[in-house]
């Protein structure tokens, strides 16, 4: 025989329904209420703590702290990824100071080829007017340099100057194959060495660049000197002819 389940069959009994009011001011006086402590809750039937609770870990003991096993590894995995990122950092810092590098040395390679590419085209420009300031300079010693004329020439001449032309090759100087160009060779004990005595055309340089060499004549140093012959003596009491003595004084 069938009986009629009970839903309330086997359960305890129900727990009351406790409403608390918190409410600061009371709605029927609209005073403040003062804080009164609560009342704690009536015992109740204990129940089974929840299973979050029942299940804490216990603490770590000592063992818990303890080195790497048999086998285990002692390098951390973040250590190394950092070890790593470190070592990329470095290479691409090297890369990065090589190409500034790189690029200083380009700079400065072009800036010294600009300068000679300009410092060639003022000295083509001026080797092109060199003989012009010969005929200034042959004008000048022949005194035909005067007036309106003697002042365009010297603002030339400065000009050049100014920008960078500088004459060589006058007499006095020391003989230097490299500027000078010999025409013209002879000997004097007046002088220690090579020396320039003349100068036929004046050489110039632009800068380092030397545009024209110098046509001078150059004198050596002559060991010994020259040496007078001393007239003959006469012989007997008789004086040497007119014609002898004049070649003797003429050796």
């Amino acid at each position: 025989m069938t009986g009629r389940y009970d839903e309330t069959e086997g359960q305890g009994p129900e727990e009351p329904v406790v409403v608390r009011d918190r409410r600061r001011i009371d709605p029927l006086t609209g005073e403040v209420r003062s804080a009164a402590p609560e009342a704690e809750p009536k015992e109740g039937p204990k129940h089974a703590a929840p299973a979050e609770e029942a299940a804490v870990p216990p603490e770590p003991g000592p063992a818990a702290h303890a080195g790497p096993g048999l086998g285990e590894s002692i390098v951390d995995d973040s250590v190394s990824v950092a070890t790593g990122l470190e070592k990329e950092l470095a290479e691409r810092t090297a890369d990065l100071q090589r190409l500034q590098a790189e690029y200083a040395n380009y700079r400065k390679r072009v800036d010294r080829d600009r300068e000679q590419v300009v410092a060639g085209a003022k000295a083509s420009v001026v080797n092109d007017l060199l003989p012009l300031l010969d005929d200034l300079e042959r004008a000048e010693q022949h005194g035909d340099l005067t007036g309106a004329f003697k002042a365009v020439g010297e603002k030339l001449v400065g000009s050049l100057q100014r920008s960078g032309l500088e004459a060589f090759g006058a007499e006095g100087e020391p003989f230097d194959p490299s500027v000078h160009e010999a025409v013209q060779h002879s000997t004097s004990p007046d002088v220690a060495g090579p020396t320039v005595t003349t100068v036929m055309r004046r050489g110039y340089r632009f800068g380092e660049r030397v545009l024209r060499a110098a046509l001078v004549g150059v004198t050596d140093h002559e060991p010994g000197g020259s040496t007078t012959e001393p007239i003959d003596q006469p012989v007997g009491g008789e004086l040497p002819l007119e014609g002898e003595l004049f070649d003797e004084n003429n050796r």
